[in-house]
């Protein structure tokens, strides 16, 4: 990939920004994972598909909501502190005025049939947009150095444990991160040491 197609993704300034996560959180109702990978990874391609999940991963561990501390890693990526401050600020600011301005109306009608029916409606199609981004970002399970079928079994296994038997969130995720991070480290060292032997022995062929 040449210079110039890399520089064309990635943002080009902090006023881009600060729109485009303006534009994201106006969109997120009820959540704005589905939206979020849309327009960064495929619309933007500000990131690949592997490079959004390790982001996204990073952003649920860390404190706060998942996409504040995305759009803080990734402003932050490209501009420093500046750019994280005008990214979190586009998806703070719009959608604070909005959300205002629709709890002084929903005030008056919140124990309308109409209203209540409304918003169930608006939950399940969030639901429905999160599990259907979920599958896509799967196709990078594959590329995983874990393997496949051992990133499948960590992911049943976390939500069996989280959404089954009801175990509290930060102990799945120091039990199973910590196991998945040495398993990951593990073999990513095996991977390091076949590569370097294999170039020593091309080395030594030639």
């Amino acid at each position: 990939m040449s210079s110039q197609s890399q520089e064309s993704h990635q943002p080009q300034s902090k006023t881009e920004l600060f729109t485009v996560f303006t534009f994201l959180a106006l969109q997120g109702f009820g959540g704005v994972l589905a939206v979020v990978q849309h327009e960064l990874v495929e619309r933007r391609k500000w990131m690949t598909k592997a490079q959004f999940v390790e982001e996204w991963s990073v952003a649920q561990v860390m404190p706060g909501p998942n996409v504040v501390n995305l759009c803080l890693m990734i402003g932050g990526k490209y501009f420093g502190i500046a750019g994280a401050l005008a990214a979190v600020s586009g998806l703070i600011c719009g959608p604070l005025v909005l959300v205002l301005g629709l709890a002084i109306l929903f005030g008056g009608v919140a124990d309308n049939a109409v209203a209540q029916g409304a918003l169930k409606g608006m939950g399940a199609v969030a639901a429905g947009l999160v599990i259907a981004t979920g599958l896509k970002l799967a196709s990078t399970l594959p590329k995983n150095p874990m393997g496949l079928w051992t990133a499948i079994s960590f992911a049943v296994l976390s939500f069996a444990c989280v959404g089954i038997f009801r175990w509290p969130l930060p102990w799945v995720l120091l039990g199973f991160g910590s196991l998945a991070w040495f398993l990951t480290y593990r073999d990513l060292k095996q991977l390091q040491t076949k590569l370097d032997s294999d170039s020593q022995t091309d080395r030594e062929a030639s």
